[in-house]
């Protein structure tokens, strides 16, 4: 199916809502507990709502987009999300900022799974790979954009305006579905089922090895980039002691790395294919972690050759997480919105879990971000040796 040229980057820029929401107030927590006279930490309950209202809402979202279409699904939780993080910005206490986190979690999880099933409905094999690059290209920008500028706004506003920020974000998405966006799934394709069928459409999914397996696969590749993102400030800033400058500069050039290699896998998997891609480049990756590893273990390297490495390894990702993707959602175009959630749903469950390990390990080394990287790229690996040939 055709699909205008400028499809993949609007659908980047809703599917970014995931990035933005986390990143950007992820600076914000010394502030937000101080204002709510709350104890150290507790701010880390509202992004435990958010990854439950995300989790919870993939699934529901996925089979309304399967029911009533990509667009009016995407539309509402958009809008949803706008009104909660208007919520989460008058927010009278702790409490009831991590409850509208979590209604803004469920509304923008329609974001975060929608544009794989969009697509899934007009592309497959080396298009979808291809499409779901150009996605990446705007969803890997999000990440390195939004922690600097939330520390940036915090200099002169109230952390209150981040999440004011986040609403125009939402109203922006809304806009963009409502006029921009067109629904491809059509009506002989949509799907009406109950909470039993729908449960027997999730078990289906997550039964079908080629969907298991590559889900593990961009799973455990979110499991080495929370690792990564949970563990570099305390790794370059605490054991290297590099300034926040040149901090900023590393994490830079390895999400400059990771948009680079997502573009790259355009032209690599039409050259190989998408398995042989991912058999090949899951090979180095899990070779090269481990030799990350190695050099953690032994302390025999500076800021400098971590910062390659790592550069490398988080790469290598923008390889594997479009061309995983598409292969999961491969057998499932008839329920590609169901597909995706579960995908979604996977992913941030496992993904996540390094970001809340790293944050127990912390040590003030490298060890216990490198070591959580290389459990991801391990299991990443052993996906890939189950895939079906």
């Amino acid at each position: 199916m055709p699909y205008p040229r400028w499809l993949p980057l609007l659908l980047g820029y809703l599917q970014a809502v995931g990035p933005m929401s986390i990143d950007m107030y992820l600076p914000a927590f010394p502030a937000i507990e101080a204002t709510y006279h709350a104890a150290p930490g507790a701010a880390q309950i509202t992004l435990a709502t958010w990854i439950l209202g995300l989790s919870m809402g993939q699934l529901i979202q996925g089979s309304l987009a399967d029911r009533y279409g990509r667009r009016a699904p995407l539309l509402m939780g958009t809008i949803l999300y706008s009104v909660a993080s208007a919520g989460c910005a008058m927010a009278p206490s702790i409490a009831w900022l991590a409850f509208w986190r979590f209604v803004a979690a469920f509304g923008g999880s329609a974001s975060m799974i929608v544009p794989r099933a969009v697509v899934r409905d007009v592309s497959e094999g080396h298009a979808a790979a291809h499409m779901m690059s150009r996605l990446i290209l705007i969803l890997g920008v999000a990440p390195v954009l939004a922690p600097s500028l939330g520390g940036l706004l915090l200099n002169f506003a109230n952390w209150r305006w981040i999440f004011w920020i986040l609403t125009g974000y939402g109203a922006i998405g809304s806009l963009l579905a409502a006029f921009f966006l067109p629904d491809t799934l059509p009506e002989s394709r949509r799907v009406r089922l109950h909470l039993a069928s729908m449960i027997m459409r999730w078990r289906g999914i997550v039964m079908e090895r080629t969907f298991v397996t590559h889900a593990l696969m961009m799973s455990f590749s979110s499991f080495a980039l929370f690792a990564y993102l949970g563990g570099t400030p305390t790794v370059f800033m605490v054991h290297f002691h590099l300034s926040t400058a040149r901090f900023a500069i590393v994490f830079g050039m390895v999400a400059a790395v990771y948009v680079l290699c997502s573009q790259l896998n355009v032209l690599v998997t039409r050259r190989l294919g998408l398995s042989r891609t991912l058999t090949y480049v899951s090979t180095i990756y899990v070779t090269l972690t481990l030799i990350t590893l190695g050099v953690t273990v032994s302390n025999s390297g500076g800021p400098v050759l971590m910062a390659v490495l790592l550069a490398i390894t988080q790469g290598l990702t923008g390889f594997i997480a479009p061309t995983a993707t598409v292969g999961a959602l491969t057998r499932h175009a008839m329920h590609a919105g169901s597909a995706s959630a579960v995908l979604g749903t996977m992913q941030f469950l496992i993904g996540c879990s390094s970001g809340f390990l790293i944050a127990w390990l912390t040590n003030g080394t490298a060890l216990p971000m490198v070591g959580l990287m290389a459990f991801g790229a391990v299991c990443l690996k052993i996906a890939d040796l189950c895939r079906p040939t």
